[in-house]
């Protein structure tokens, strides 16, 4: 009997972001994707306020918006051969065993991309970047809470709305954190109503694949996705409105019966795109070298 793909996809689907994860916290133009491509567009400057203002005509002021189509990226998982399809077919235990693989793998990969996105690329007024500056452990100094509070100050001075803010810490920062005040960090990172505890105005969350920095004359700049692992690891932090996420196609591809393998042969690929929509509101915490 034939698979039916359709209910493969929609079962990996189902579930796709946990509630735990960031991609939960920024904006989904899920809907604006035509063909595995999504068109955003650039907004020119904002307009100035006038105030007490006694000169009219008030001066009339053009907007120019840059039209962006970006594809989205492409995440395919290695196959897995099914035996006995039949029988997956009709046992969601089965059935959930062999996408539980894919689904976990799929997760983590567009989960990775997207944290090494959102990350900024180097400091400055609207990307701050502040290295930690505690105390050495295992060639990199500690985060602490006061470098939190730096990162609060840099993106007050931007200009970004309290409201919305969110800061995913690498596990070993949660870990900095803890040591520094167990009984005032230990929830922080715990899920609540659907959102994260705050800290200085950051709704806390973790991940434990972040992006690296590498460090040159006092300047931290990121390294290419897929790049060299450093010691200069990251955490990262991002306004809502700023991100955005899109989901495109899931494809299930099969083989049934394949004679040789005596076996049916299935993977999947996404079509998924996350990335700042204006390279504003967004931040990083860099584990600085100790040595």
């Amino acid at each position: 009997m034939a698979l039916n793909t359709e209910v493969w996809v929609n079962q990996l689907k189902e579930n796709f972001y946990p509630e735990s994860s960031f991609l939960n916290k920024v904006l989904d133009y899920s809907g604006l994707v035509n063909n595995n491509k999504i068109h955003i567009a650039s907004a020119g400057i904002d307009p100035k306020v006038l105030v007490n203002n006694k000169t009219y005509p008030i001066k009339i002021v053009g907007r120019d918006d840059t039209d962006n189509e970006l594809p989205l990226d492409k995440f395919e998982t290695e196959n897995t051969i099914v035996r006995r399809p039949e029988a997956i077919e009709y046992s969601y235990d089965k059935l959930e065993s062999v996408l539980r693989q894919h689904r976990a793998t799929l997760q983590k990969a567009v989960a990775i991309k997207a944290a090494h996105s959102i990350a900024p690329n180097s400091d400055t007024d609207d990307t701050p970047i502040v290295p930690t500056n505690g105390e050495d452990t295992n060639g990199r100094k500690r985060l602490t809470f006061e470098n939190v509070l730096e990162l609060k100050e840099r993106f007050d001075a931007a200009e970004i709305p309290m409201d919305k803010r969110y800061l995913v810490l690498h596990p070993k920062h949660v870990s900095d954190l803890l040591m520094q005040d167990m009984k005032l960090f230990k929830n922080l990172t715990n899920i609540v109503d659907g959102e994260p505890i705050k800290f200085a105005g950051f709704g806390c969350l973790s991940f434990s694949h972040m992006p690296t920095y590498s460090y040159s004359g006092s300047v931290y700049t990121k390294v290419a996705y897929g790049g060299e692992d450093t010691q200069n690891f990251a955490s990262f932090a991002f306004y809502m409105d700023e991100v955005m996420k899109a989901d495109g196609d899931i494809f299930m591809y099969s083989k049934e019966n394949d004679p040789a393998e005596r076996a049916t042969i299935v993977g999947f690929d996404k079509r998924f795109v996350c990335m700042p929509i204006r390279n504003k509101g967004i931040g990083a915490i860099v584990s600085a070298s100790s040595l």
